[in-house]
């Protein structure tokens, strides 16, 4: 018995020593392959999976630090108020809230995102004219042009309670006017939910075309492809109203908005495919000024603020809200934006959106 004892100390040993010597065999062996690479011994030629791939997890390491840098807001979608005189059945920013900020509380949230790095905002709803007949949103379009000197200040509208007036105070301070259009024919729109009643939806969009070259605002025209104007052509119609811009969407569903038990609309009759969508696309490729946007575009390529200057998530297929930029700034509100830069510019985001640069034949 009192030889096993040292017997089995020794074998203990020489385990341990036989690790420690394969951990620094192991150890002179990495150091050895980074030797190789940092005198030049490896072959070009040859490939060197193992340290390769070393040396592509570590860039890759490195760009995701990169980033990890804060999303400058160069574009905005300021949703001021939810409120609107239409009911469009697919709508993604339902009435859901009647609130809208003091007018010295936007303007301080549009400070901040100005000193953050705004370029562009585009004031939007609901219908955007609704707020004390349009006064509120041509003071927001006022300072935004003449105080905070943004190169783009644009609006999207439905166009139904926009009068000359308006052009004639605030026109000079407004880039680009956007007027939701679907559809040319009156009783696809009254299916929509965009009728004006004795009014006609054409008629109007004609005059405020007028409007626009009168007052020197650049016009553009959106529209919303979806069951019941899929199958129409509006090539001449456009043509004819030539519009900087023709952006083209996909019908889209948000839970919460317009899909889901909480929704104040039910989009789910008006969804499209997506070989419907190319369909339309190809029908009007002649015309250049389209541009159009798939859901996929679409979803998570804008930086959208609620009426409480929140910014919008729309990863998860609802609109998620951060804390307000009023709150909280804009640098940490907007990393719960979701928002992808890389889909933003794919989509033609960044574009010539001041009209002083758009060379307009007024």
């Amino acid at each position: 018995m009192g030889m096993l004892v040292p017997t089995a100390l020794a074998a203990r040993l020489l385990s341990l020593f036989q690790q420690q010597l394969g951990s620094l065999w192991s150890g002179l062996a990495i150091l050895f392959c980074w030797l190789r690479i940092a005198l030049g011994w490896l072959d070009p030629g040859k490939e060197q999976p193992q340290v390769r791939g070393e040396l592509e997890e570590t860039q890759e390491t490195q760009e995701d630090g990169n980033s990890t840098q804060p999303t400058t807001p160069v574009s905005v979608n300021y949703h001021f108020t939810r409120q609107c005189n239409y009911k469009c059945g697919f709508c993604f920013h339902t009435a859901k809230t009647s609130f809208v900020l003091p007018l010295e509380e936007a303007k301080r949230g549009l400070l901040l995102l100005k000193q953050a790095g705004l370029e562009k905002i585009n004031f939007s709803g609901g219908e955007p004219f609704l707020q004390d007949r349009g006064e509120y949103l041509g003071k927001l379009v006022r300072f935004c042009k003449e105080e905070l000197a943004l190169p783009s200040v644009s609006i999207v509208s439905n166009g139904s309670l926009i009068r000359e007036r308006w052009f004639k105070d605030y026109g000079e301070y407004l880039d680009i006017l956007a007027i939701s259009c679907d559809s040319f024919d009156e009783q696809v729109n009254a299916l929509i939910g965009r009728g004006q009643g004795k009014k006609n939806h054409v008629e109007n969009l004609q005059k405020l075309r007028r409007w626009c070259r009168d007052y020197k605002v650049a016009f553009k025209i959106n529209s919303v492809i979806n069951r019941f104007n899929v199958d129409e052509d509006m090539n001449e119609h456009i043509k004819a109203l030539s519009p900087v811009r023709w952006k083209v969407f996909q019908c889209l569903l948000i839970e919460g908005e317009n899909s889901g038990e909480d929704a104040l609309r039910e989009a789910e009759r008006f969804l499209i495919s997506n070989e419907e969508f190319e369909t339309f696309l190809d029908r009007h490729k002649e015309v250049s000024c389209l541009v159009p946007e798939s859901n996929q575009k679409m979803k998570d390529s804008y930086l959208i603020l609620d009426e409480y200057m929140r910014f919008l998530n729309c990863t998860g297929g609802r609109k998620d809200p951060s804390k307000s930029i009023l709150d909280v700034g804009v640098e940490e509100a907007i990393k719960f934006s979701g928002f992808d830069e890389k889909m933003f510019l794919k989509r033609g985001g960044k574009y010539v959106w001041s009209k002083a640069d758009l060379k307009l034949d007024w």
